[in-house]
């Protein structure tokens, strides 16, 4: 059964919600005490007009010297005792407190009514009721655990809030009582219906949830662990060619995987494109084949485990000549291809419309296309150079029409013998944020006295028409750039707030500078040509993957977890308005 790819772009446009958070818990813990004083200020100024605030001043540091007391030890009541966390919670519910408190005030000025005490306590149990819900979703607690500790910070900051007097006559107000455990029991139903969500193909969304948060502190052993559970194994195959020098002391290798980079950074085989390059001496690309996350790896164990494997691979065919490149656009969809022996290497490409990946279905169809015309072994790359959805029925029609196409006219081209020349960025300073840690390399083919460069990129896909700029800029100098290819890593050099989670090539880096690299790398490639010889390599390996049904229950638990979410934010809202009217 295919996967189906809308799960994981479901999964993937809710990545934005993940950006909720504020980026540093810095950031948090100084809005937190702002908002607390502003709290602190309207409750005085607005509620406890007859009590004096020159002679309770001294209040506001005490209640922010409380709210920062009891933000630290909140990280005891986490299961990752995590500091970030417990100020990012403590700032949203310390704004639903103080917003409460100036609702309450606006409500008497716009309605012309006296001011209600029973806000303050309904801020209270409002404050402690949003502790309830993010405790036990995001930090791990029981909803026993959540009901004992959620009143320690906001009935801490209530007591040195308010005068000692007053502390019974406002807690007993029966308004806010009635009000603020309404939305503690809310909350709590809340809590059991969005961990239930996911039923029955994942047991507890919010154990899910909880790995997620902690593998983007680079805690990635549970997030393996639920993923690891529910993969399967099954045999993946890859394709290596080899070119080497006579003597063998030189040799380069594209290397295609069927196994797919992701799920995301740092977990399972996000980083497997860098990890095959350093496996084979730095001398490789590792290029995206037509696959998807259905066959990500899901854990560092497997990761080590099929790596260990390709160690294997075996000499499936060999020979001393290639054909030149063959290009065949029709529409959007552009196809380039060589025949190495009796084995053609064909690049698959939208650029620069862009597309998601390739579907599997395509890849059949261009095998048994191949297989009919008598040809070995077709290896097949995504180039995956462009940003872009899902392939249309048309530009899939396009593109297999131009891979038949080319695999047509490689049959009547002659064959020649091969030069190539390899280099990479390894010894230039080329750090950016929208690059792997495999950096950039480039490949020299002569062939027939004509100089073809194929250029690759550890990077999760292209923006749109970069290639296109860093194409022209070679022609400019004369340099036949047939290709650029991206790894398609999940590897995050840093975490990109922004809705796709990483930072496309040429994004942050420009077009101008990128060429300016890849030429220098060119000019180190075109400079160490060498004869060669082709090998064809293969090997088969079990791995565990981690397959389609993992993907449609997390979309499943994510989107019944929203529907349930919608509906009590709505209620809630309605519910919270009432109270104003009071």
């Amino acid at each position: 059964m295919e996967q189906d790819p809308d799960d994981v772009s479901n999964i993937h446009s809710r990545f934005s919600l993940t950006l909720v958070n504020p980026s540093s818990h810095y950031f948090s813990l100084v809005v937190s005490l702002i908002v607390s004083s502003v709290m602190v200020l309207a409750t005085y100024f607005g509620y406890l007009t007859n009590v004096s605030f020159e002679q309770n001043w001294y209040r506001l540091p005490l209640v922010l010297g409380v709210l920062f007391i009891t933000q630290l030890l909140d990280t005891r009541f986490s299961k990752k005792k995590e500091l970030s966390k417990s100020l990012h919670s403590s700032l949203f519910g310390n704004m639903l407190w103080t917003v409460t408190i100036l609702m309450g005030i606006l409500s008497s000025i716009v309605l012309s009514k006296e001011i209600e005490l029973f806000f303050i306590v309904f801020g209270v149990l409002l404050f402690a009721s949003f502790r309830i819900g993010i405790y036990t979703t995001t930090l791990g607690a029981s909803l026993k655990k959540a009901w004992a500790i959620c009143f320690i910070q906001p009935l801490a900051m209530y007591l040195v809030l308010i005068p000692q007097d007053m502390w019974f006559s406002i807690l007993s107000e029966p308004i806010g009582l009635a009000y603020g455990i309404s939305f503690m029991i809310i909350a709590s139903i809340w809590s059991v219906l969005t961990d239930r969500a996911g039923r029955p193909g994942m047991e507890s969304t919010h154990k899910t949830i909880q790995a997620y948060l902690a593998s983007q502190g680079n805690d990635f052993e549970d997030a393996e662990e639920l993923m690891e559970q529910r993969s399967n194994e099954t045999k993946v195959t890859t394709s290596q060619l080899r070119l080497s020098s006579p003597n063998g002391e030189t040799e380069f290798r594209m290397v295609l995987p069927e196994i797919h980079p992701g799920p995301y950074h740092p977990v399972g085989g996000s980083n497997i494109p860098y990890l095959i390059y350093k496996n084979l001496s730095s001398s490789a690309m590792v290029m995206h084949s037509i696959s998807d996350h259905s066959l990500n790896l899901p854990s560092r164990n497997e990761v080590e485990n099929y790596l260990k494997k390709i160690q294997d691979s075996k000499i499936k065919e060999e020979g001393l000549q290639c054909t030149e490149p063959v290009t065949v656009q029709i529409n959007k969809a552009r196809v380039i291809g060589l025949l190495f022996g009796n084995n053609p290497l064909l690049f698959l490409s939208l650029s620069p419309h862009g597309m998601e990946d390739i579907p599997s279905y395509m890849k059949t169809e261009i095998e048994q296309y191949a297989k009919n015309r008598n040809y070995s072994r077709t290896m097949i790359v995504d180039c995956h150079n462009a940003m872009g959805e899902e392939i249309s029925k048309e530009d899939g029609e396009d593109m297999l029409k131009a891979a038949k196409s080319c695999l047509d006219t490689l049959i009547t081209k002659e064959n020649y013998p091969i030069e190539f020349g390899y280099a990479n960025s390894d010894d230039m300073d080329v750090w950016t944020e929208d690059l792997g840690m495999g950096g950039l390399g480039i490949v020299c083919l002569v062939i027939n006295n004509k100089k073809y460069f194929l250029g690759w990129a550890d990077a999760n896909n292209m923006e749109n028409g970069v290639r296109e700029k860093i194409i022209d800029n070679f022609s400019k100098l004369d340099y036949n750039l047939l290709e650029i290819c991206t790894s398609d890593t999940h590897y995050a050099p840093v975490k990109a707030r922004n809705r796709n989670g990483y930072y496309q090539l040429g994004l942050i880096t420009s077009a101008d500078k990128l060429s300016k690299w890849f030429l220098e790398i060119a000019r180190n490639a075109e400079s160490d040509t060498k004869s060669a010889k082709f090998e064809i390599l293969e090997n088969e390996a079990s791995v565990k993957v981690m397959g389609h049904e993992i993907y449609e229950d997390y979309s499943k638990a994510l989107d019944n977890s929203l529907k349930i979410t919608k509906a009590f934010v709505i209620g809630g809202v309605l519910f919270f308005i009432t109270s104003l009217f009071l």
